[in-house]
């Protein structure tokens, strides 16, 4: 069982727990026949328990805020970048380092095979405890994690093969070492040169998209976006912190993600996202094998459907779509006619 991590979750777990105990009780055969002989049939009981259960995970997430969707996107228990790679690839062969300096754990990477099909899986990874968190850096990726990124990027173009990246970071790290490493560049670098890789490019937004930290390394021909999943330009947190509208109070983070309209919902409407990915009912941690199949199917699909195009219209198209984010068009109005009083008397101003 889950451990409930979430307030809206906690009716859940609770129901969680009482069929865990209704199936340790069938199972032990003297509590069987106990049962049986007081005419207690423990297995529609559970059946009973089940389809409650799974009506109030309808109704709860039937009715998630933006900020629930962030806490979703953060859950401990959701699958992480290297959990997809091992459950819809095979024979992935992680690659290491920048070549310059440094090997930057909070981006993985490499050649693995999708449906027999070769390609190059990059993507954040944060860690499950406290120590691999540390040596993640919380998925936060350092500029020598986008060099080494664009390494493996441009070795997969090198080679022909299709590129599929995970994203999954609240953010590129922002420390001043990062900043006297040159942090900015690195992933102003990265936008610049995806747009030139003459391979198909699938990104996946698997968890949080978070800044620069996500848009370096999510630069592709196809988006698409877990259910549960977020992509926004600055954590409601941070947003809330630094705007006067929140009064600078990081508590109304909720208000914040309202705002920023960051969900994978909103990032549809605005063409940000070409689709999203169905998550099973209650998220994707509380199913990852069939989180992880979906999604590996949505890739496959885009990889085939992007495979018959030629480079040229490709590159044309990848470039145009990254443009035309955040565009919009003036629209003339009726002049605001203003009703004058019935006081009012014509003549010099005082």
């Amino acid at each position: 069982m889950l451990k409930p991590l979430l307030d809206f979750e906690k009716p859940i777990a609770e129901l969680d727990t009482l069929i865990e105990e209704l199936k340790r009780s069938a199972a032990n055969d003297e509590r069987r026949k106990a049962a049986e002989h007081d005419n207690v049939d423990i297995e529609s009981e559970i059946s009973r328990v089940e389809e409650r259960r799974d009506k109030v995970m309808r109704e709860v997430f039937a009715n998630l805020t933006p900020w629930n969707r962030v806490q979703m996107a953060r859950h401990p228990m959701r699958p992480y970048t290297l959990d997809y790679i091992n459950a819809i690839c095979t024979n992935f062969v992680e690659l290491h380092g920048d070549r310059i300096g440094a090997d930057d754990p909070a981006i993985v990477g490499g050649f693995c095979q999708l449906n027999g099909q070769t390609i190059m899986a990059i993507g954040h990874q944060k860690g499950r405890d406290l120590k691999e968190r540390q040596h993640r850096n919380f998925g936060s990726a350092r500029p020598s994690g986008f060099r080494k990124a664009l390494r493996l990027m441009q070795l997969a173009a090198r080679f022909r093969k299709p590129i599929v990246t995970f994203i999954d970071t609240p953010a590129a790290e922002a420390n001043l070492m990062a900043e006297e490493e040159g942090i900015s560049r690195a992933i102003a670098y990265n936008i610049q040169q995806m747009f030139h890789l003459e391979v198909p490019i699938v990104v996946a937004v698997i968890g949080e998209g978070g800044s620069g930290g996500a848009l370096g390394i999510a630069v592709g021909d196809r988006v698409i976006m877990m259910e549960h999943s977020i992509y926004s330009v600055i954590p409601p947190e941070s947003c809330a912190a630094i705007l006067s509208e929140f009064g600078r109070d990081r508590g109304r983070a909720s208000d914040a993600a309202a705002a920023l309209k960051l969900t994978a919902q909103h990032a549809l409407q605005f063409h940000i996202a070409d689709s999203i990915v169905s998550e099973p009912l209650g998220g994707a941690h509380r199913d990852p094998i069939a989180a992880a199949r979906v999604l590996g199917n949505a890739i496959a699909a885009e990889l085939k459907e992007l495979a018959s195009v030629p480079t040229p219209v490709l590159l044309d198209a990848r470039y145009k779509r990254y443009r035309s984010i955040g565009s919009w068009e003036e629209i003339e109005r009726e002049a605001l006619i203003v009703p004058v009083p019935a006081d009012h008397v014509e003549g010099p101003m005082p």
